[in-house]
């Protein structure tokens, strides 16, 4: 499949744009046998990807999507700077939730920092970062979140960071990456409650819309989440809708 892909970027950076007919004429110079099912199939997840972008009724070309780069505060690098001097040798990721209200009409009153860090480090994380005078807690309950957090304006979360997590490294900083955070708030119903139901639709959809995603890393977490079955049938009723 790479073959055809690396020829379709080189074709339609030359012809500017082409049919899903005329794409799959490509495919199958590769893939004789290839059948309309999947070639559809992998047209759906290379603009999903941000491979490409659909122009038309039919008609595709090369995407002109941005890749999603949230900024990094002086907040999330001091306290990057804290834990990294702490904790030299640990796994992190570290990002506010107040970058995903881009993506939605509601905008919430109360975001987050998130400081996910390994499993096995999540406690002396969480202890180190109470004694600097921080409001923290760790792996919170929905009870918890409703009677403490909605009144803090300044709360870090600690959580475990899932192994294999997409994340990408900003300013010395490894924060989350598009593609996480949209695995994140399908998954994790009670941190990210402000983002259910149409609301988490509607992130979906501006996502999708305004950036280039690899879906390929979002199933792939997903499954290490354990909600891969769940979070595939979620996508498909996004893609359908489209």
């Amino acid at each position: 499949m790479n073959s055809a892909v690396n020829k379709l970027q080189s074709t339609l950076r030359h012809d500017k744009i082409m049919s899903n007919i005329e794409i799959a004429a490509l495919f199958r110079e590769f893939e004789p046998n290839l059948n309309q099912t999947t070639i559809n199939w992998r047209i759906y997840s290379l603009v999903q990807s941000g491979i490409i972008d659909r122009v038309g009724r039919g008609k595709f070309s090369i995407s002109t999507r941005d890749k999603f780069t949230p900024i990094i505060s002086s907040k999330i690098n001091d306290l990057n700077l804290a834990v990294k001097k702490e904790f030299p040798y640990l796994t992190t990721c570290l990002w506010e939730t107040s970058i995903l209200n881009e993506f939605m009409i509601h905008q919430p009153g109360i975001f987050y920092t998130m400081v996910e860090v390994e499993k096995d480090a999540t406690e002396s994380v969480f202890y180190f970062l109470k004694d600097q005078k921080h409001t923290v807690f760790i792996n919170p309950s929905s009870q918890l979140l409703e009677r403490y957090v909605q009144f803090d304006q300044h709360t870090i979360i600690v959580k475990n960071l899932i192994t294999e997590a997409p994340t990408q490294l900003i300013e010395d900083v490894n924060t989350v990456t598009l593609e996480k955070a949209l695995v994140d708030i399908f998954c994790d119903t009670t941190l990210f409650s402000a983002q259910q139901g149409v609301e988490m639709r509607t992130i979906f959809q501006e996502a999708f819309g305004k950036y280039s995603l690899n879906t390929d890393k979002m199933f792939r977490y997903s499954a290490r989440r354990g909600n891969k079955k769940k979070f595939s049938e979620f996508f498909s009723s996004i893609l359908n809708k489209q």
